[in-house]
């Protein structure tokens, strides 16, 4: 039966219809291995696990495999029933383990997840903007060569009134060369820090009397304009906010869980452990062993 089972499957002539599921209420049961049941409750839990091992196939024949796996399991699980498996101590700590994992991650699906409203983002955006400092950019140009020699040239031909952006088309061996040399805007930590701090260091208007060496080769700059850097649109950050909300939200819960339930560390060596720590954050003496940064 198991082969007849298979050979089907592979030949695709067993296949769940998608409007036939699609109705169906998570507690019905569609199908059944002994006296067990398999609901549909149970089957989504499974395509959420094991779906991506069967990507490949067509969604109906997905669905199948999922729940010929998912009956496979049951039909193991039952015989690890019958010879208590489960009473195994190593078995059954990795068995209350996945049973709070699943309610640890429900419960913040219901109660942190599900409260991230949008008006709740708009407002941590823009707390978030009104705290960040000013941010300086520059709007440059540079021409590129390849020896300090031919950087010197080109200074004494700027000097001698010829326009920075001719120049740049006409020698600058870099990809910005078309466009004049034109690197529009850029903040620090954008660019390499030797082009980085001459740009800064010039006013609009200025250009570098010396060359300026890099490992792409010799720099000539101008430097446009400057501005503050515009903020973020909300939609550039909206997830990255909302992560950030999520994980507050997400300690706010723990800790007072935590608070409520009061935690004890039984060992003491672990306890020692907790009590270097929570005096290392608390601003005392580096926890023993520690692997402190020397920044």
């Amino acid at each position: 039966m198991v082969r007849q089972l298979a050979a089907l499957l592979s030949a695709g002539v067993i296949m769940l219809a998608a409007g036939q599921v699609a109705g169906a209420a998570d507690a019905d049961v569609i199908a059944k291995i002994g006296k067990n049941e398999v609901t549909e409750a149970e089957l989504k839990a499974a395509e959420a696990e094991l779906g991506p091992q069967f990507q490949s196939m067509p969604e109906e024949r997905r669905r199948f495999a999922v729940l010929s796996a998912l009956i496979d399991i049951k039909a193991l699980a039952a015989e690890a029933e019958k010879a208590k498996i489960g009473d195994d101590p190593a078995v059954s700590a990795q068995l209350q383990f996945e049973r709070d994992r699943t309610l640890h991650n429900a419960y913040f699906a219901k109660n942190g997840v599900a409260n991230v409203a949008e008006d709740e983002l708009k407002a941590r955006y823009d707390r978030e903007i009104a705290a960040m400092p000013p941010r300086k950019e520059v709007h440059a140009r540079h021409i590129l060569l390849k020896t300090k020699e031919e950087a010197e040239a080109v200074i004494k031909e700027l000097e001698g009134g010829a326009a920075f952006e001719t120049v740049a088309k006409e020698k600058s061996t870099g990809p910005s060369g078309p466009d004049g040399g034109d690197l529009g805007f850029f903040g620090p930590g954008q660019m390499v820090p030797a082009f980085e701090k001459a740009a800064f260091a010039l006013k609009p208007g200025e250009y570098t009397k010396e060359p300026v060496e890099t490992q792409f080769g010799w720099h000539v700059i101008e430097v446009e304009e400057t501005r503050d850097a515009p903020a973020p649109e909300f939609d550039q950050v909206k997830d990255q906010l909302r992560q950030l909300v999520l994980r507050e939200k997400y300690m706010t819960m723990v800790g007072k869980a935590r608070q409520q339930l009061g935690v004890e560390y039984v060992d003491p060596k672990i306890k020692a452990q907790v009590d270097a720590i929570e005096k290392e954050i608390e601003g005392g003496e580096p926890a023993a062993g520690g692997t402190g940064s020397a920044n």
